[in-house]
C-alpha cells in the first residue's frame, strides 16, 4: 500500500513508522530482525531502508604496497525491503540515490521494486563521498533529486530510458522525497531550498519526510512556508534521539542543524552516556507529543540501526 494509502486510511491518527540502517557485509539478517522485532508492537505501516552509496577502501598488496578499490560496505537495500515483506507484511520503502548511481542502474533497481510488488520508494540525492568536499553527480547520473523523482514517475507512467512500453502492468510508485526544516547544507537560504522542494513535488514527489529537528517550532515553521509556496502533500516530521555526548559535535557538523540550548545544557550536565540517553529519550518524548497534538500524519524516527531507545520512546507515545 502507498504510504499515502496508510496516511488517508489512518483519518487523523498519527501513524508510527522508523528507518533502518542494512547490516555491513558479512554480518547475518537476524541483527536486523533483532532490532525491528522490539518496535511491531507499534504497528509501523512503513519501513524505510537506506541505501548506502560507495565508497573507496584500501587492501594491502604483497610487499606492502596499499591498492584503493572502491566498494559499498552496507549492500542489500532491496533484498532487506523484500524480507521485510515477507517476514512482518509491513511496505518498505527502499532509498533510491542519486549518488553512486547510473540513471540505467537506477532504472534495475526500480524493476526489480515493481517485480517485487514494492509500492514506495524514497527518492534522494545522496552525500558527497567522504573524499569530496562536495557532492559530485556520478558519470551518467544525477545531479539533483528532482531530475530522479522525474525518472521514477516517467517509468510510472510507462517510459522507460530506451524506449516507451504499452503495457498494462506499469509500476505505480509512491514518491518520497526529504524536506529540510533547517535548509539543506548546500543551499543558500531557505526560500532556495523550498523552491527545490517545489521543483521535486512538481516533478512527482507524493510525500515529504522531514531531515531530523529538535525544535518542534521548526518543523512547525517550514510546513507553513511550505503551504505558503504550493506545496500541498503530506510533510512528515523525522525524529532522532540524541543518545551520546558527541553526537551534541557531530549531528551540527553533519547535518548542518540546530540544538536547542536548553537540550545541550541538559546534556552537558550528564556523566555518563546512559544520563545522556535518557535526556535524549525524554526530549524525543516531548517533541513526539507535541507532534501528535499538532495532528501530523506520521512520526518517523531515524533508529540508525538501534531500537531500545525508539521504543522506549514510542511506549511513552503511540
Amino acid at each position: 500500500m502507498k504510504i499515502t494509502e496508510h496516511i488517508k486510511k489512518a483519518k487523523g491518527k498519527t501513524l508510527f513508522s522508523f528507518e533502518i540502517v542494512p547490516p555491513k557485509k558479512g554480518q547475518h539478517i537476524q541483527k536486523l530482525y533483532n532490532n525491528i522485532d522490539p518496535l511491531m508492537e507499534f504497528k509501523p505501516p512503513f519501513i524505510d531502508v537506506t541505501t548506502s552509496r560507495e565508497e573507496y577502501i584500501y587492501v594491502k598488496k604483497t610487499g606492502g604496497l596499499l591498492e584503493r578499490k572502491i566498494t559499498r560496505m552496507r549492500p542489500g537495500t532491496v533484498g532487506i525491503c523484500a524480507s521485510i515483506m515477507h517476514k512482518y507484511n509491513v511496505d518498505p520503502v527502499p532509498h533510491v540515490l542519486c549518488g553512486g548511481f547510473t540513471k540505467d542502474e537506477t532504472e534495475y533497481v526500480l524493476v526489480d521494486c515493481h517485480y517485487l510488488g514494492i509500492d514506495n520508494v524514497m527518492a534522494l540525492r545522496g552525500d558527497a563521498m567522504k573524499h569530496q568536499s562536495y557532492f559530485e553527480p556520478t558519470k551518467d547520473g544525477y545531479s539533483y533529486a528532482s531530475e530522479l523523482v522525474k525518472q521514477i514517475d516517467d517509468l510510472n507512467k510507462g517510459k522507460y530510458l530506451h524506449d516507451i512500453t504499452d503495457m498494462p502492468h506499469r509500476s505505480d510508485f509512491c514518491i518520497g522525497v526529504a524536506g529540510y526544516p533547517e535548509k539543506h547544507l548546500e543551499s543558500p537560504s531557505m526560500e532556495a531550498d523550498l523552491r527545490r522542494l517545489v521543483q521535486k513535488v512538481e516533478a512527482g514527489a507524493d510525500y515529504v519526510v522531514t531531515q531530523m529537528f529538535f525544535d518542534n517550532q521548526k518543523y512547525f515553521d517550514f510546513v507553513r512556508a511550505a503551504r505558503e509556496i504550493g506545496i500541498k502533500v503530506p510533510i512528515i516530521p523525522g525524529i532522532k534521539p540524541v543518545s551520546i555526548k558527541r553526537h551534541l559535535n557531530i549531528l551540527p557538523q553533519v547535518f548542518r542543524i540546530n540544538l536547542p540550548d536548553d537540550l545541550v545544557k541538559e546534556i552537558e550536565k550528564c556523566s555518563d552516556n546512559k544520563q545522556i540517553r535518557e535526556v535524549g529519550n525524554e526530549w524525543a518524548i516531548k517533541q513526539s507529543k507535541e507532534l501528535l497534538d499538532a495532528g501530523v500524519p506520521v512520526v518517523h524516527y531515524y533508529s540508525m540501526g538501534k531500537s531500545d531507545n525508539i521504543k522506549t520512546i514510542a511506549s511513552q507515545v503511540f
